[in-house]
């Protein structure tokens, strides 16, 4: 399971990605984060962690180097 969400965002990154604007507001952008995020704290839980840096990705939201801890 691990491995195939993994690859459906890496196949995002490869395929989707490039054909919208650059807008990272953070560094690792959402999609690296996400990836990180599900191999270091597991499926359920790195998902979790994704959407709320997604959720988090707006103007008025913080912006520069955020990992996942």
């Amino acid at each position: 399971m691990k491995r195939i969400i993994i690859k459906l965002i890496q196949a995002y990154q490869f395929i989707v990605s490039p054909l919208l604007r650059p807008s990272c507001r953070h560094e690792p952008t959402c999609s690296q984060y996400m990836i990180d995020a599900i191999q270091k704290k597991g499926v359920l839980w790195g998902m979790c962690l994704g959407v709320w840096r997604v959720l988090r990705c707006h103007p008025f939201g913080s912006s520069g180097y955020d990992p996942v801890k």
